[in-house]
């Protein structure tokens, strides 16, 4: 029996392996806490021709070609539904899991009209975090430059001048996040957005739950109405229904977030255990005999991340940390050496849990909870993508157990109890654990992060209420 079941519980049929014969299955979960739609772990591959190819959606040879250099041999079912759609004239609202290639449904068809008629400002994407940011560009990049696309990453962290002198040469492309594209739509040389083709909302969902409402606006202002609106997320919420009424004209809606919301090939396991003993089960975890070679490890907040992350330097654990309070240099350098393995473990939080494709990440760890159960498919959406298999472990004490209950309802699957972590070891550990996490405690009052934070946290309120005063 589940050590979370409320009730006594059910069997629970046998999770599909990479290798099964996968067929569609109506597991539907009720509504859950969270207010989401129903959600289940088997995709619904319906309607989905597994002969069709870019040449057959209408992508123009030199597309192809790319696709091809990039290594995308067949559209993935998102790509199947949605490009057709957009390449037709149409608003577009695509759901689908993480790592099913939902930057490539909207980057192709834009590129694709986009050559026929090459101007600037021709696209706008929006993007909740500064990392999603940069990969989006990586990837138009990539795609584009068979045809010398320009493109513009605007985006806060980085020298705002520099950032106007690109917008006004007319980037055919821009990739920005909402708050520093609204600094510079208000600034003395705005933009000039008028024949503005495509607008994207990347994340939609996180882009309205984190408060960029009043961002979003003044884009929408300075956005024609004759344009296609496309919005895509991994989860379908209600924020993306409200969105939909405001910014789109009869979209067509491509939701399989309805079948499936994380990979079969996810493995999903809990360790319970006290709250003060996370740390020791974690480095337990994280010994180099247990066959992961990249470890993202989640956290609640940015003071948590920083001092995990020290903790685990003074283990001798090598890993890089990743949060809002670091500057956008020092963000970027740490992705990329984790990108490039030069670090195998990156502790965060939540803001590289949305988009960010890092294909070799064989552990995903919980350390802190999610408190929404959306978060949680995010969080462990960065591993097992694209059809490989993955791991997911949380970290649950006995203040999670309603958080558990929640996630298990709307994922619609059960979180095996994790039996690899032996006590008797973990105790061995903690004496080591608590000297280094002193360590680590008294370097963050050395750098003075308590008094950073508190000054971050007012400027945030003082920007909600001036932003509550214009409103």
């Amino acid at each position: 029996m589940s050590l979370f079941a409320k009730k006594k519980s059910k069997k629970r049929p046998r999770q599909p392996d990479a290798g099964d014969d996968v067929k569609p299955a109506a597991l539907a979960a009720p509504a859950s806490a969270t207010g989401i739609r129903e959600a289940a772990i088997v995709g619904d591959t319906s309607g989905v021709d597994t002969d069709t190819t870019f040449d057959s959606l209408g992508l123009c040879d030199w597309l192809q070609r790319a696709c091809g250099a990039m290594g995308f041999r067949r559209p993935t079912p998102v790509q199947q539904h949605c490009i057709p759609a957009v390449l037709d004239g149409k608003d577009v609202l695509g759901c689908a899991e993480t790592g099913s290639g939902k930057t490539a449904a909207f980057a192709l068809p834009i590129l694709h009209t986009l050559s026929k008629d090459p101007y600037g400002i021709y696209a706008v994407v929006l993007t909740p975090t500064r990392e999603l940011a940069v990969q989006i560009a990586e990837q138009f990049e990539a795609l584009g430059a068979p045809m010398g696309l320009r493109h513009a990453v605007v985006i806060g962290g980085m020298n705002m001048m520099a950032q106007g002198v690109e917008l006004a040469k007319r980037p055919h492309v821009i990739i920005a996040t909402p708050g520093r594209l609204r600094d510079h739509l208000q600034g003395a040389s705005p933009p000039d957005l008028s024949k503005l083709k495509y607008l994207v909302l990347d994340e939609a969902d996180r882009l309205l739950s984190m408060g960029f409402q009043s961002e979003i606006r003044v884009v929408m202002a300075a956005v024609p109405s004759a344009r296609q609106t496309l919005l895509f997320s991994a989860t379908m919420t209600d924020n993306l229904a409200q969105l939909e009424s405001l910014a789109m004209t009869d979209p067509v809606k491509y939701d399989l977030t309805k079948k499936a919301t994380v990979p079969a090939t996810l493995t999903q396991q809990y360790l319970f255990m006290p709250a003060q003993r996370c740390c020791s089960e974690e480095a337990e975890g994280e010994e180099p005999d247990n066959g992961a070679k990249s470890i993202m490890i989640f956290v609640g907040s940015c003071k948590r991340c920083q001092e995990v992350c020290e903790t685990l330097l003074q283990l001798r654990l090598d890993c890089v940390c990743l949060h809002s309070m670091m500057s956008q240099k020092r963000r970027l350098a740490a992705l990329g050496k984790f990108k490039s393995s030069q670090s195998r473990i990156l502790v965060s939080t939540d803001v590289s849990s949305r988009g960010l494709d890092i294909p070799e990440v064989d552990l995903v760890v919980n350390f802190d909870m999610p408190r929404v159960a959306t978060d949680y498919v995010h969080r462990v959406g960065r591993t097992a993508r694209a059809g490989r298999r993955g791991r997911a472990l949380s970290l649950v004490t006995q203040y999670d157990v309603e958080l558990v209950h929640n996630i298990e309802e709307y994922t619609s699957t059960k979180l095996d109890l994790c039996e690899e972590v032996i006590e008797k070891d973990v105790l061995k550990l903690l004496n080591p654990i608590n000297k280094a996490t002193r360590v680590a405690r008294m370097r963050l009052m050395e750098l003075g992060f308590d008094e950073k934070e508190q000054q971050r946290k007012s400027r945030s309120t003082r920007k909600r209420q001036a932003d509550a005063e214009d409103s």
